[in-house]
């Protein structure tokens, strides 16, 4: 992050991080150009290089798609998480060279302009199996730059992070537009069955590990019971790891209890930043952190430190023989809420 939206000095995990992204996509585009002459000796430097850029494009997209749901399978993928954008941004720009090769390739060289020879040599929309490939792709191509360019904290702080996380959910579309481009495009002319088994299987794992991780949430997303009064029981004082929290599904939405200095205090389990598992984070200098971009918020009324003005509802809580309840009606965000003290506990209560 930064304050004013200035560039973030390089760190050692950035570093790392793409150099191994970087090595990985050379390795790749090294290896098609060694491998795909031996599958096809006819095939034109210009179309080689067009294929493997699209292709490079097409899995990194896959790479992009499967990191959210395996940081909730498994958190030891969150490193993967911290520096998406990076991948989103790289995977937009091997689809921008894909698609000029494209356009030069197949419609640089007649009597329309390239751009608008893709748009009209092909009228078949009416036709399932022969319909315009090139659409699809030229949708999916405007998602990806609308994404890339707006992948920066100055967009997310000013379209406000709903509609920036909105935005950006683009990107199934955009996955849906490329599989449909290279089901009619590259499957239609390639007689290799490696090439239709691997879109196949591309798909499946998207969608299998999305409905995996759906499972895993939705059982987190079970309803507490709530007492008499309304208030929800949420666990025994001791089940609540110093400077962690237990998260509680209620009233609609996911309530975190940390527990830190011998004190507790409940707010919003979503961070304001991209939605982030706030409830799994931790206490990092007093501060409420999330596991996802170190977003942070004061524990005791869910404010982020200034400069930031993000903002969490906070809640009231209640301590009944030795069990935690919490209100599920929550304050206003930011609202300052007197912690609740943990009897015994340093900082805490006598018991």
């Amino acid at each position: 992050m930064s304050v004013s939206y200035k560039a973030v000095q390089w760190n050692r995990q950035k570093l790392v991080y793409d150099a191994v992204l970087l090595a990985a996509l050379g390795t790749y585009l090294v290896g098609f150009h060694q491998l795909a002459p031996r599958l096809d000796p006819n095939v034109e430097p210009m179309n080689l290089r067009m294929r493997a850029f699209g292709s490079a494009a097409f899995l990194l997209l896959h790479v992009v798609l499967s990191i959210g749901p395996l940081c909730r399978i498994d958190r030891r993928f969150l490193p993967l998480l911290y520096n998406r954008r990076h991948m989103g941004v790289v995977l937009c720009g091997l689809a921008l060279y894909h698609a000029d090769l494209a356009l030069t390739w197949y419609h640089a060289y007649g009597n329309l302009e390239p751009v608008v020879s893709l748009f009209v040599s092909n009228p078949a929309v009416g036709s399932v199996a022969r319909f315009p490939f090139e659409w699809l792709g030229a949708g999916a191509l405007a998602i990806l730059v609308l994404m890339a360019a707006t992948s920066h904290d100055f967009w997310l702080a000013n379209l406000t992070a709903p509609t920036w996380k909105a935005l950006h959910m683009g990107v199934y579309a955009a996955y849906a537009l490329l599989v449909g481009h290279v089901a009619l495009g590259a499957l239609q002319t390639n007689t290799h069955p490696g090439l239709t088994a691997g879109v196949v299987l591309g798909a499946l794992w998207i969608l299998g590990v999305h409905l995996v991780a759906a499972h895993r949430e939705r059982a987190a997303d079970t309803p507490a019971t709530a007492g008499a009064d309304g208030w929800v029981e949420v666990c025994a004082v001791g089940e609540i790891p110093e400077d962690r929290a237990r998260v509680v599904f209620a009233g609609g939405e996911r309530i975190a209890v940390f527990r830190y200095d011998g004190r507790l205090s409940a707010l919003s389990a979503v961070c304001q930043h991209q939605n982030g598992p706030l409830g799994e984070g931790r206490i990092v200098d007093g501060l409420v952190t999330c596991p996802w971009h170190g977003f942070q918020y004061r524990p005791d009324c869910g404010a982020a430190p200034e400069p930031f003005t993000e903002k969490l509802p906070t809640f009231d809580l209640a301590l009944r023989q030795g069990r935690v309840w919490v209100n599920p009606r929550p304050h206003p965000p930011g609202t300052p809420v007197e912690p609740l003290p943990v009897p015994g506990a340093p900082g805490g209560e006598a018991a």
